[in-house]
């Protein structure tokens, strides 16, 4: 994990030393270890060094080739750099390093931009062609790792996170209202934008040529269900748990400590099972809730019994931590200053995670993938799984996932205002789209691919932001090429059987866990918000979002803010969800809008 940023000029004007270390300062928290640059004429690249693989000088960025005519930043990991590095100097190529990163300069040498298809791991780099003038970014098959853009009539700017093109591009932020409907209709943003007008995200599996002043996207991954269904159960568990294993061995290739988060689940308690085979006392770290006064569900959200099983079956050196009401109110400053691109759900209790895995470690594993690949949320597929007319179906899963606020409710919502500039943007559209390359898939597998190109998305893009804040790198294995590659061809009756999701899944890690553990629910990492809101942090929620600098920013009506937070108080409905999103969306713009930093303490 690393900070990558960089600009180039379209008029020709000079980049500056002075401006690429303003981007690199901007996002050192994502690599203390070391700074690069490179400037020349109008192309500067700036680069932020967390120290994973080949810890000497070789490793520093921006790399260049033997000739100084491809310079590369890189952010990530390439798993498979050791197998491609033999391959490479077979073909001529010399090496000055051991590094992953050297490994891509010398692919593109020979592939061009196809060399993506060889690259297995998570990454978000740019190349600079000096022969080509010309500037390749690309982000790996699933996001992992974020680049975000902005395209002028004078300049490109990128940077691994927005704040580093705004140290550079000094005009003052304004907010996308597109992409605010969005976010309020999903809890998430489907398209490219983002909440900071004219900045966009570089879509997952995507690249980008910049040549001529222009810009150009293309696609070179999606991960479309090819089921096939002549595979036999017997020989899919054998061949998933072998790729499964293999994937957590990749992901351990590290010059530095490597850790693991684990939860009561079976996909983080599998993951520390094979690691904890090549790393004695593994470093192992669980999250867990003060549910006084909870009910119902929120009575089970604290995990730490069965992940204090995990750990003792394995001999982890284990790590625990107890989140209370209060301690989101404490960090939300901060959080929101690094997560700077609102998405999907609850995030502070990873934050903190990440901060007492980072006192340890450099290295974290995390369990992010398993669900959306091999069927782990079987209670929404059954809204939809008899769903076969493409018509039904969109209009029922589009009802699913406005997980915020309905299109009929929002002129209530919003301020007139507010409104005239939403209205029209239909966030329906961006989800239209999206659905057009599922029609000839089932019910259940349009819903799988949904959810991968989406919510899977925004989790790895909240993943990276509350790990790289510690300076922390987090490896999610379920994501392995590999692995991922057999888990699209799997049939969905493997996937999901008598209501039970991931059922390959459990059968094939079911002689990694303990009994206890493999036959556990699915269990997301939540806090009970529902409660806290309506007890604990009950006058927090009403001291931001009924403020007066929060309603006179001339957003959300009043009224309608009161009406969430009381009904919510009140049980009349559980608002949750959008409570969170409230509070996150109002500190996004004291921070970034109001320019006023409080008690981020950066």
């Amino acid at each position: 994990m690393c900070g990558i940023a960089g600009a180039v000029n379209h008029n020709n004007k000079p980049i500056s030393l002075k401006q690429m270390k303003s981007m690199a300062d901007a996002i050192r928290h994502r690599g203390p270890d070391d700074e690069g640059f490179y400037v020349k004429k109008n192309v500067g690249l700036a680069f932020r060094r967390l120290s994973i693989i080949d810890l000497t000088p070789a490793g520093h960025q921006p790399m260049t080739n033997e000739n100084g005519t491809i310079y590369l930043i890189f952010n990530g990991e390439i798993y498979n750099f050791l197998e491609l590095k033999p391959i490479l100097e077979e073909m001529g190529h010399r090496f000055h390093s051991n590094t992953d990163t050297e490994v891509i300069i010398h692919a593109y040498e020979e592939f061009g931009i196809r060399c993506l298809d060889k690259l297995k791991g998570m990454f978000a780099f740019a190349l600079w062609d000096e022969n080509q003038q010309q500037l390749f970014c690309a982000r790996d098959r699933f996001g992992i790792k974020p680049l975000y853009y902005l395209q002028t009539n004078s300049s490109f700017y990128f940077g691994s996170e927005v704040k580093a093109i705004n140290a550079v591009y000094k005009k003052p932020t304004e907010l996308n209202y597109s992409a605010l409907s969005e976010y309020f209709t999903f809890q998430n943003i489907l398209s490219d934008q983002t909440l900071f007008k004219n900045i966009n995200l570089l879509p997952a599996g995507h690249h980008l040529l910049l040549s001529n002043n222009k810009i150009k996207i293309t696609k070179y991954w999606d991960p479309i269900i090819l089921a096939d269904n002549k595979i036999k159960l017997s020989s899919v568990t054998e061949e998933i748990r072998t790729k499964f294993e293999q994937a957590v061995v990749n992901h351990l290739i590290s010059d530095v400590p490597v850790g693991s988060h684990l939860s009561g689940g079976m996909d983080s308690g599998s993951i520390v099972a094979v690691a904890s085979k090549y790393i004695p006392h593994l470093l192992t770290f669980t999250g867990g809730f003060d549910t006084t006064g909870a009910s119902g569900i929120e009575t089970f959200f604290d995990e730490r019994k069965d992940a204090e099983i995990i750990a003792r079956h394995f001999n982890s050196s284990h790590y625990e931590m107890v989140i209370h009401a209060g301690d989101m109110s404490w960090i939300m400053p901060k959080l929101i200053w690094h997560l700077e691109d609102l998405r999907v759900g609850m995030c502070y209790q990873n934050f903190y995670i990440n901060q007492l895995a980072s006192k340890f470690v450099k290295v974290v594993l995390a369990g992010t993938g398993g669900d959306e690949l091999f069927a782990g949320y079987p209670w929404r597929y059954q809204l939809i799984k008899e769903l076969n007319n493409p018509i039904v179906f969109n209009n029922s899963y589009f009802k699913y996932w406005t997980r915020l606020i309905p299109d009929e409710e929002k002129p209530n919502a919003f301020t007139e205002s507010t409104w005239k500039k939403m209205k029209d943007y239909s966030p329906r559209t961006i989800y239209n789209s999206i659905m057009e390359n599922t029609i000839n898939l089932s019910p259940v597998n349009r819903a799988l691919y949904f959810e991968i190109k989406t919510f899977l998305h925004g989790l790895l893009i909240v993943e990276d932001k509350v790990s790289s804040a510690h300076s922390l790198e987090s490896r999610v294995p379920f994501l392995d090429n590999d692995l991922v590659d057999l888990a699209l061809t799997i049939p969905l009756g493997m996937k999901l059987k008598n209501g039970l999701g991931k059922y390959s899944l459990r059968k094939a890690l079911r002689p990694l866990l303990p009994k206890e553990i493999i036959n556990n629910k699915k269990q997301g990492f939540s806090a009970p918000e529902e409660t806290w809101y309506r007890g604990k942090a009950y006058e927090y929620v009403r001291s931001i979002l009924l403020s007066n600098r929060c309603v006179e920013r001339g957003i959300f009506r009043r009224d309608y803010l009161n009406h969430i937070i009381e009904h919510h108080h009140k049980k009349l409905k559980n608002y949750r969800l959008l409570i969170w999103s409230l509070l996150s969306f109002e500190w996004w713009n004291r921070i970034f809008i109001d320019n006023n930093k409080e008690s981020t303490v950066l």
